[in-house]
């Protein structure tokens, strides 16, 4: 039996939010596709609103593919800033060399011989290959800052 009061809410109305982030391009969230670098205000179709205070640059993508299940499904919406510097087991939005973009969770693993930092990009879905920045040119792009979740039917 419940005891708890039901007069008492576990929740509040949120904030809508009052910054609009624009939704720059879809990521391909298991192989490599296009991203826009050099986003210009009014280039977007759609925006986002959020209430975080983040950087002047920061942008929206939507998620494709299958490499991050379970926790990024196709359609979900993730807000990247490119100002956030990633901590090990964040997720970021990277490019390689032919400006073509992923999103991955990722993981530093130390110094190289020039000391440059080298690191990897980790697909959630065991079915994709880790990529390393001492195989391949990537760049990070930006941390991910928020996550939106959007509901499926069954």
């Amino acid at each position: 039996m419940n005891d708890a009061n039901p007069s008492q809410s576990n929740v509040t109305p949120a904030p809508i939010g009052g910054r609009s982030i624009p939704v720059i391009s879809a990521i391909q969230a298991g192989m490599w596709c296009e991203i826009v670098d050099q986003f210009q205000p009014g280039d977007a179709d759609e925006y986002l609103l959020t209430d975080l205070e983040l950087s002047a640059h920061a942008f929206a993508l939507t998620i494709r593919g299958d490499s991050m299940l379970p926790e990024f499904n196709p359609g979900d919406r993730v807000i990247i800033d490119p100002e956030v510097a990633p901590h090990p087991g964040d997720f970021v939005a990277a490019k390689n060399g032919e400006q073509e973009a992923t999103f991955k969770k990722y993981r530093p693993r130390g110094m190289d011989a020039s000391g440059n930092m080298v690191f990897e990009l980790v697909p959630l879905n065991d079915d994709y290959p880790t990529l390393r920045s001492d195989v391949e040119h990537i760049r990070i792009v930006g941390t991910m800052v928020e996550h939106r979740k959007y509901r499926r039917p069954r």
